[in-house]
């Protein structure tokens, strides 16, 4: 069989994309402005091991596979293949009929993919975790992130706003919701380069506490903090939130962590957070979600080893459901998915515009992992794959008092 008509069967028939292949076959629309390459039979042997999105990963990743066009074009058009995979009927047939070919090409799993060794979500391994994907170089996540160096979920207020205005905007509404005002103490778990803390710091007069577990994150932040002379509200340290100090804060703010901690630890998490605040004291949770329960857990091993190991999304309503039975009353919560979607296709145009130096910063290989997943996170929450949520819980005080105003946050 031709091998372009091989990958446009394992795609489906109907997916709108053009294929090309090392032995001169072709498939697919001729009229299509995207297409993959199938640049050596060593791509084809990836799928044997691998059928389905894992397996065209690595050829992308590898260079094995090429893109002509905008690699989120192409995933769109391959949207059924990337959120739902093909069969186990179709991994079966691919892998018999591949598997003379992978006796002659098989490669090693590449360097990229990780995988943390030790006990889940201990305090070492998470380091692990946490350190193989931000620590890669600050200066890449400079181009990636734009000024704001802020990796969450912009806030955009209008559909003509820059990612600039949006994450400004993101900051001030987790402020808002949280009524900082001068004199406060802010808890920011999981702070990343220190956005929400230098925020908090410079526009409301807080004394702000930075937390991660990154030390790439923690160095950056801190020198950030002494250049904008901000050393006396807003410190960043290199800590785990569970070594964060035990002692009563006026709110906490947790901007895409809980993403990190694995459903078993949400209990101890959220009641450590709990055990943090001031009576009245509120806390902000900012996470990436799935849209619904899942009947049985998967999670697309594209992500696990190569973007974000360990990661694990709960439901809105499970995160809700711990916060509230650690104590905290729910006052509000909405989704902000269509605004990741937007925050997502401002950082694909970031590194696209910085292609050249973000490779020789960082590799090839790297480089395209990160525009293989921003792309394709951008898609999920586009078709609600995936969600984010801000959900804003309060400790209360004596006789159930939340200090809260009768409409709004402060």
């Amino acid at each position: 069989m031709q091998v372009a008509q091989l990958i446009s069967d394992v795609l489906g028939q109907d997916v709108p994309v053009r294929v090309v292949a090392y032995d001169g076959s072709k498939a697919g629309p001729d009229g299509s402005d995207v297409a993959l390459k199938i640049v050596t039979p060593r791509a084809l042997a990836r799928l044997v091991t691998a059928p389905g999105t894992l397996g065209l990963a690595r050829a992308y990743v590898t260079g094995e596979i090429e893109v002509d066009g905008d690699v989120y074009d192409v995933l769109d058009a391959m949207a059924d293949l990337t959120l739902n995979d093909i069969s186990r009927a179709d991994r079966l047939r691919l892998v018999r009929t591949l598997f003379p070919l992978w006796l002659r090409h098989r490669q090693p799993i590449p360097e990229l993919e990780y995988r943390p060794r030790g006990r889940l979500h201990s305090k070492r391994r998470d380091s692990k975790a946490i350190s193989h994907h931000y620590d890669v170089s600050n200066r890449f996540y400079e181009w990636v992130l734009g000024p704001s160096m802020a990796y969450t979920c912009a806030v955009y207020p209008t559909k003509d706003a820059t990612l600039e205005e949006a994450q400004t905007a993101k900051h001030e509404l987790v402020a808002q919701k949280l009524a900082l005002r001068p004199g406060m103490r802010l808890l920011d778990v999981g702070c990343g380069w220190g956005g929400m803390v230098m925020h908090a710091a410079a526009e409301h007069g807080v004394k702000a506490l930075g937390v991660t577990l990154s030390r790439n994150q923690a160095e950056w932040a801190q020198a950030e903090i002494e250049r904008r002379g901000l050393s006396h509200l807003a410190e960043v340290r290199h800590l785990d939130y569970r070594d964060a100090p035990d002692e009563h804060f006026d709110a906490i703010s947790s901007i895409g962590l809980t993403e990190h901690i694995g459903k078993d630890n949400l209990p101890g998490y959220f009641a450590a957070l709990h055990r943090r605040l001031k009576p009245e004291g509120r806390l902000l949770n900012h996470s990436i979600t799935q849209p619904y329960t899942p009947r049985k857990r998967k999670t697309d091993p594209f992500i696990t080893r190569y973007v974000f190991p360990d990661g694990q999304l709960e439901p809105v309503g499970h995160i809700i459901s711990v916060m509230n039975d650690a104590g905290f009353e729910i006052r509000h919560e909405e989704n902000l998915r269509e605004h990741y979607a937007r925050t997502l296709a401002a950082w694909c145009d970031n590194l696209e515009e910085h292609w050249t130096e973000a490779v020789a910063e960082v590799g090839l290989g790297r480089a395209r992992v990160w525009r293989l997943y921003m792309a394709a996170s951008r898609l999920g929450f586009e078709r609600d794959n995936i969600q984010l949520h801000q959900v804003l819980g309060v400790k209360l005080g004596d006789r159930g008092r939340s200090g809260f105003p009768l409409r709004g946050w402060s």
